[in-house]
């Protein structure tokens, strides 16, 4: 199936730095409550199902992927404001997307 070029433009993916990650054991599956530094669009929060290959203590300072245009949505006790971007591993684990150079954060993909 193709799309027009305009609905795949809708779709606001940009890119951000972790600035804080917690374990989030109320979650019903295992997750990780990340908080991403989105340059001019500020700080915004997500739950992400990545325990598989991350630990909280290794991700601040990394990285990743972001739609910031759904509405957000209660995760348990916790609000997600933005998705964040994965792709699965041969065993369907996420495994994050991100730049391979540091870029500012905020930056849209296109």
């Amino acid at each position: 199936m193709t799309i027009p070029f305009e609905d795949f433009q809708k779709v606001d993916v940009r890119v951000g730095t972790i600035t804080r990650a917690e374990p989030f054991p109320e979650a019903k599956k295992p997750a990780i409550k990340l908080w991403i530094d989105l340059g001019e669009l500020g700080e915004r929060k997500s739950s992400a199902q990545i325990t598989r290959h991350y630990d909280p203590a290794t991700l601040v300072g990394r990285q990743v992927l972001c739609v910031v245009n759904f509405a957000p949505r209660q995760i348990g006790p916790f609000m997600s404001e933005v998705l964040v971007l994965g792709l699965p591993d041969a065993q369907g684990e996420v495994v994050l997307v991100g730049p391979d150079q540091n870029v500012p954060d905020g930056g849209r993909m296109h």
